[in-house]
């Protein structure tokens, strides 16, 4: 097993750094979000070009989110960093990061959708765990209610604080195919893995317990990336797979159940677990955050339970 590269945990009163890495949020959502960090305790410090519009749809120019990024993990006095938002453009910036500061500064880059570029990137070739949670404008921003809350926060304090934690039924976890099995946990957004198929960056599955989720997705879609995937041979050594809440990936005037049938039909041949359901990434409310490259245990029978075993965070002093 390769030794992860874990950054030092993030306590409740820490400055965090807040990039845009890929698209431009709506400002009055990015000041919501700063101010719901501010009422956890954090210490947020925007990025220069948090609120960047253009060129196109992106947060500045890649060498101006780059910068950002490389000065939110070289400043020592900021312990996370979290993403205003994902859209599209993180892809933009994997030829240029310069590997060796992150390295010597690894921390805790929260976020998902297109993140998950990044995030696998580094985990990849760094061995940073990815912190696959809530963003500001997506996630913080959202009004904090008994039934529509942005984020799970029981899951973000133990992934900054190094403990382990199990997610089920609560979570939205169900069964499709029962089994039990125990892999690293890998994975991110569906449409992102499977772009960045062909590339220098392409995900590396073999042996790992897979997330894979998306949004607004219809089934036919989702039956067509896993199609790949497999294609890909990126199902090959694959220990179980969980999907995630698959946010309106409906075809309308389709049952409800279509989604689960394609998946199945799909993924016949696959002889490990599968669970499908669980909130983390694009959700309805209460995002969980999952720590992707720690050792995980998937559980699925009647009912399923994802636990994860391994702290992503080195918990004693920083060095």
């Amino acid at each position: 097993m390769t030794t992860l590269l874990r950054p030092a945990a993030v306590a409740a009163d820490s400055v965090v750094a807040v990039v845009s890495p890929a698209s431009t949020p709506q400002q009055e959502r990015v000041e919501s979000g700063l101010q719901a960090l501010r009422a956890l305790g954090y210490t947020p410090q925007p990025a220069e070009h948090i609120l960047t519009r253009g060129p196109l749809y992106f947060a500045g120019t890649p060498e101006m989110r780059l910068r950002d990024l490389h000065h939110a993990f070289a400043d020592d006095e900021v312990r996370a960093i979290f993403s205003t938002r994902g859209g599209y453009g993180a892809n933009y910036l994997l030829d240029g990061l310069d590997l060796d500061l992150i390295a010597e500064s690894a921390k805790p880059l929260v976020g998902y959708s297109d993140l998950t570029a990044l995030q696998i990137y580094l985990l990849d070739q760094l061995q940073i765990p990815a912190f696959y949670g809530p963003m500001l404008s997506a996630d913080f921003a959202r009004p904090n209610s008994p039934d529509l809350d942005g984020l799970h926060l029981p899951s973000l304090q133990a992934a900054f604080s190094g403990k382990a934690y199990s997610l089920g039924a609560a979570e939205g976890l169900r069964t499709l195919h029962p089994g039990r099995t125990r892999g690293t946990l890998y994975g991110g957004c569906l449409s992102i893995l499977v772009a960045l198929l062909g590339t220098p960056y392409e995900p590396q599955t073999e042996g790992k317990l897979l997330f894979l989720e998306d949004v607004s997705t219809k089934p036919y879609q989702i039956d067509r990336m896993l199609w790949q995937l497999r294609e890909a041979g990126k199902l090959e050594g694959v220990r179980g797979i969980v999907f995630g809440e698959m946010l309106d990936c409906i075809s309308p005037g389709a049952p409800p159940e279509l989604l689960d049938e394609v998946i199945l039909r799909t993924l016949e041949d696959f002889k490990g677990p599968i669970a499908i359901g669980l909130r983390s990434g694009h959700v309805s409310r209460a995002n969980v955050t999952l720590t992707l490259g720690v050792e995980a245990e998937l559980r699925v029978a009647e009912g399923a339970q994802l636990n994860l075993l391994e702290a992503a965070v080195k918990t004693g002093t920083r060095d």
